[in-house]
Order: C-alpha cells, then sequence, then structure tokens
C-alpha cells in the first residue's frame, strides 16, 4: 500500500503541472484576441493604454459593419489626440498636452473684415448726411481762407473738445485770415458703448456748430466712405474756401505755421502738401490692420499718397479730388484712396518735413534729447499720435511767453520757404557739420 501511495502521489503532481501548462499556453493564445477587442470596442483611454503595444497589436483589427466608417485604428502618432489626455495620466502629462494650444493663439489670426462682402457693396457710395452745417462757410466773414476738417468718432468727445480749446480754434488770424473749423463722423458701429451717442451729437452740433455726421458705420475701412463725402459737401457747402488742412484727432498742428506756408500762394492753382508717402508696397500679413488681400489691390506699389495724420490742400485741387474719386473705385484705405485720386488728376503731392506723421524718433547723434520739447515743435506743422492732455500741455507750452529756445532752434526769426528736398538735406548736413543739433538736424534724421 505505501508504493501505491507515492505512485498516487506523483502521478497527483505531475496532472497539476500539465494543467498549468495549459492555462498558461491558453492565456498567452488569447492575448491578441482581447488586445483587438479593445481596439475595436475600448474606450480613448484604452487606446492610450495600447500606445505601447506591440506594432502586430496596432494595426490589427476587425472590419467595420459600416461601408462607410473607414476601420478604427488606434491613433498612436496624431498629435490632435494628444489634446485629450487618458484618465490615467497626472496633471502634470495635461498640463504638459495642453500647451500646444497656448502656443497656437499667438499665432498670425485671419483678418476679421469680410473682403469679400467689402466688394459687393463697395459701389454704396451716396449716403444720407445726418447733421449739416450749411452756413460754416457762408458766415459774416465770407468763406474761409483755411477750412479745418477733423476725422473723428462719436466716443472721442474729449479730444474734440481739446482741438477746440488749442489748435483747432475758431476765429480770425492776423492779417484777417478767416479760420473755420468741421469733425467728420459717422454712425459707431457699436452703439451701446456711448448710449444716446446721436443725443450727444445733436447738442455738440447745437453748441459748437462743427458736426458733420453722415448715416454709414464709422469703421476703419468705412474712412473712405468719410473722404468721397467730405470732398462732396464741400464741393456743395464750401466750394471757395482758399485752403483746406484735414487730419486726425489725435495730433498737434501748428495753425500759425501752416499759415505761414501758405502765404503767397495763389488759391487757383493745385497744391497738396503733407509727408508723403512713396513707392509704398500693399502689406500681405493677414495679422496686420493694413492688410489687404492680391484679389483687392493686385498690383505690387501703392501710388504715392500723403499719411493721413494731417495734409493741406487748396480749394481748387478739394474740387477736382471730388471730381476724380467718382471715377476711381473705392478702397479700403482712405489714404491711399487719395493717392489713386491724385494719380487721377495727374498731381504730384509735395512732402514738407514739416510734416511728422509718423512721429517724432530721437535721432541717434543726440541721445539725450528730449523729444517733447516744444522748441522742437515751434517749426513743424503736424505732429502725429499724442494723446489729450499732450496737446493740451504743447499748446499751452508752446504759448507761454516766458518760453526761451536757443537761437539756432528758433524759426520764428526765418520765413517758410519752399523747397526741393536736396536743399532741406543739404541745410541738415551742415548744421550736422557744426555740431548744431537744431530741429533741422532732428527733423532730417
Amino acid at each position: 500500500m505505501r508504493r501505491v501511495y507515492i505512485k498516487g502521489d506523483i502521478l497527483c503532481s505531475l496532472i497539476l503541472l500539465v494543467l498549468l501548462f495549459l492555462l498558461l499556453y491558453a492565456h498567452q493564445s488569447m492575448t491578441p484576441v482581447w488586445g483587438t477587442l479593445h481596439i475595436q470596442h475600448g474606450s480613448t483611454s484604452s487606446r492610450t493604454l495600447l500606445s505601447g503595444a506591440p506594432k502586430g497589436l496596432e494595426t490589427t483589427s476587425f472590419p467595420s459593419k459600416s461601408p462607410d466608417k473607414p476601420p478604427c485604428k488606434p491613433e498612436v502618432h496624431s498629435k490632435p489626440k494628444a489634446q485629450r489626455p487618458s484618465k490615467v495620466k497626472s496633471q502634470k502629462a495635461k498640463s504638459k498636452i495642453l500647451q500646444p494650444s497656448t502656443t497656437a493663439s499667438l499665432l498670425p489670426t485671419h483678418a476679421s473684415f469680410d473682403f469679400h462682402d467689402y466688394l459687393r457693396k463697395k459701389d454704396q457710395r451716396d449716403f444720407k448726411l445726418l447733421i449739416d452745417q450749411p452756413t460754416k462757410c457762408s458766415g459774416p466773414e465770407g468763406a474761409p481762407y483755411m477750412l479745418i476738417a477733423i476725422k473723428s468718432v462719436a466716443t472721442d468727445f474729449d479730444k474734440r473738445q481739446v482741438v477746440r480749446r488749442t489748435w483747432g480754434r475758431e476765429g480770425v488770424f492776423p492779417k484777417d485770415v478767416n479760420v473755420r473749423r468741421v469733425f467728420l463722423l459717422g454712425v459707431p458701429q457699436n452703439q451701446t458703448v456711448l448710449p444716446l451717442w446721436d443725443k450727444l451729437l445733436g447738442y455738440e452740433s447745437h453748441t459748437f456748430h462743427d458736426i458733420l455726421l453722415w448715416d454709414f458705420e464709422d469703421t476703419f475701412f468705412n474712412l473712405t466712405l468719410k473722404e468721397i463725402h467730405f470732398l462732396q459737401w464741400i464741393n456743395v457747402s464750401c466750394p471757395k474756401a482758399k485752403f483746406i488742412f484735414k487730419g486726425d484727432a489725435d495730433v498737434y498742428v501748428n495753425i500759425d505755421n501752416i499759415l505761414e506756408m501758405l502765404e503767397g500762394q495763389e488759391i487757383d492753382k493745385d497744391l497738396f502738401v503733407g509727408d508723403i508717402i512713396v513707392r509704398a508696397r500693399p502689406i500681405r500679413r493677414r495679422n496686420s490692420k493694413y492688410f489687404i488681400p492680391e484679389f483687392i489691390y493686385g498690383q505690387g506699389i501703392y501710388p504715392s499718397y500723403a499719411g493721413g495724420g494731417g495734409f493741406v490742400m487748396s480749394g481748387h485741387t478739394a474740387l477736382k479730388l471730388h471730381l476724380a474719386c467718382k471715377e476711381v473705385e473705392l478702397f479700403p484705405i482712405d489714404d491711399v484712396f487719395l493717392g489713386m485720386c491724385l494719380l487721377r488728376i495727374d498731381l504730384q503731392p509735395t512732402r514738407h518735413e514739416g510734416f511728422r506723421t509718423f512721429g517724432i524718433v530721437r535721432p541717434s547723434a543726440a541721445p539725450h534729447l528730449q523729444v517733447f520739447d516744444p522748441c522742437f515743435y515751434r517749426e513743424l506743422m503736424v505732429v502725429h499720435s499724442l494723446t489729450v492732455p499732450q496737446i493740451w500741455l504743447m499748446w499751452n507750452l508752446l504759448h507761454d511767453p516766458n518760453l526761451q529756445c536757443h537761437s539756432s532752434q528758433d524759426p520764428t526769426g526765418l520765413p517758410f520757404q519752399w523747397s526741393d528736398e536736396m536743399t532741406a538735406k543739404n541745410k541738415a548736413k551742415e548744421k550736422l557739420r557744426n555740431n548744431d543739433y537744431g530741429l533741422k538736424v532732428f527733423v532730417e534724421h
């Protein structure tokens, strides 16, 4: 009996070993099938967990029952799926996955302006004049010697006020020069920003008699509409104005210098003076404010045009531009559009160093120079991009009787002269050789 017991024990051990091997074999043979089932029916988390599976397991799948849908595959190397992490990943791993979305927000965005809609509506040129000033140019003083026209928007009441109280004052200047003023506006695009905006402009017009309001949206690309409607208003309501200054509300203008510059100019001749931009190229970057696609303007160079911060033209030229602009297709950038109209009448605009529509840059030869020095502004005509307090401050500094400037910086003793660009450059170089950091060197840089 003892021998049988020993043999039975060994036999049981052998049977257990065989069963163990069978179980192991069956487990290994079933693993691919379960892996395939997870790929076919599992969630996104199971796909993420299988990202480290062997290559053969990545491509194994059951055919789809629907013929319209492709077989489902684990997206191991797909970047978009990386933004949907598995639940088993840590918070630190999630933050790393979300980093590309932050980088994408810094990339250039597409232009929000609908240029195709602009092309569909570009022939709409006639808009109603909601607020008019019909007697602006027919007062007791007669037609103005100079009419000041300032582009503005309804919300910029503070800018209009500082212009009214400083360089844009109306009245009779020395030598019986009559100066008048108007502000050019359209209907606000977002009328909830300034409630009762129409009441405000109505009160302004009743108080100051200088508001011109048209029934088109006051947007950047509608400034061209503001340009052609102003020229039309000149043709109808102010055809005898001798000279016109047109600019922005955020500029400082030295009207006295402009009037001195215009002395002796014939009123029945063409005149267009400003900061002239020559051979400028259209900007094709979609994230730029001045982006123009090729289907809007296919040529590589713009015609010569004046910076919109401020320029001076004769009334004679304004009437010719009114007719020419009727024959030129509307263009979204008003400065360039006016250059196209100048090209139409074959008039080359004149560049003057006193018009600084791109601001003042500190010269490298004088790194400690103060660019807001009123002694520099005494000779300039127009300086762009000043805030309301800066305009008010500069006006008071220039009219301070105690203001003293170096003789080389004081231009009041010399009259303005029309000279070509080479003459201006030679004068600047001469002062530079004499170590004189006066205004001419400052402007030349």
